[in-house]
């Protein structure tokens, strides 16, 4: 790596060979953690593909996963694998960004970003995780529709895209509260404005609790929906608290003066 002097500036050079580096690191730990995600395919394929093969054991209706093409198989495990790859090796990507931005921030920046990484990071697995357990039924929920005679043919790159959409949204949804907390601790956003747009939180929590449960099942959506509002409204909280706290060092100050 190349050497950082805590007396003087990197230079730009040095910045640039920096970043290669950890590039380099983190492009190879990433394509190592896919050659795991290879073998990986099978199980994951397998349990995407379970509502298919549940739908067309329904007399009169078929649902089929389909390849287009004769290289979609091997394109689909590859984009997949480098999927599984990415976060397989997340810890390891992760250290080398933190390793190269960490020197320009301050100690309370620092700190701060430490504390949101190690709490953003549970709870964007346990929102990924909610969703892998919902896909199923969802799609099975959709599937559904499909009417007697009829047989549903779905698009193999098309259908995995939709799992990792849902996957990354509920992943999001649940580091959302965190983000606005780093936001608010940082200054950047008031607690006053987090409360203000409680509508959107509402709304955003409904599409998302909308995307993954039945349509026909409202109370699944409402029992999903609910611990997202309810996390927004406790960042609100915890922020009021923050910003309680920093006007009282202000006041502090000036009256020190």
């Amino acid at each position: 790596m190349a050497k950082r002097n805590p007396d003087r500036r990197m230079n730009l050079g040095g910045h640039l060979r920096e970043l290669r580096i950890r590039l380099y690191w983190s492009a190879l730990f990433i394509l190592t953690a896919a050659v795991g995600g290879w073998f990986l395919f099978d199980p994951v394929f397998s349990i995407l593909q379970a509502p298919f093969k549940e739908l067309s054991a329904t007399p009169g209706i078929s649902a089929i996963i389909n390849f287009g093409s004769v290289s979609a198989p091997f394109d689909l495990r590859l984009q997949v694998s480098l999927f599984l790859g990415f976060i397989i090796a997340s810890p390891f990507w992760l250290y080398n960004l933190w390793a190269y931005v960490s020197p320009a921030l301050d100690l309370k920046t620092r700190r701060v970003s430490i504390v949101f990484v190690a709490i953003s990071t549970p709870l964007f697995l346990t929102g990924c995780y909610i969703a892998w357990v919902l896909i199923p039924g969802f799609v099975k929920s959709l599937l559904s529709f499909t009417p007697q005679g009829s047989a549903a043919i779905i698009n193999a790159n098309d259908y995995i895209l939709f799992a990792l959409r849902v996957l990354l949204v509920f992943g999001v949804a649940l580091v959302l509260p965190a983000l606005l907390l780093l936001l608010n601790y940082l200054g950047v956003l008031t607690a006053k404005s987090i409360i203000k747009g409680w509508r959107l939180a509402v709304f955003f929590a409904a599409v998302v609790a909308a995307l993954a449960t039945p349509v026909s099942d409202p109370m699944s959506m409402l029992l999903l929906a609910i611990p997202l509002i309810l996390l927004y409204l406790l960042a609100a909280l915890i922020a009021m608290l923050f910003d309680r706290k920093r006007n009282r060092n202000v006041s502090d100050a000036v009256t020190d003066e």
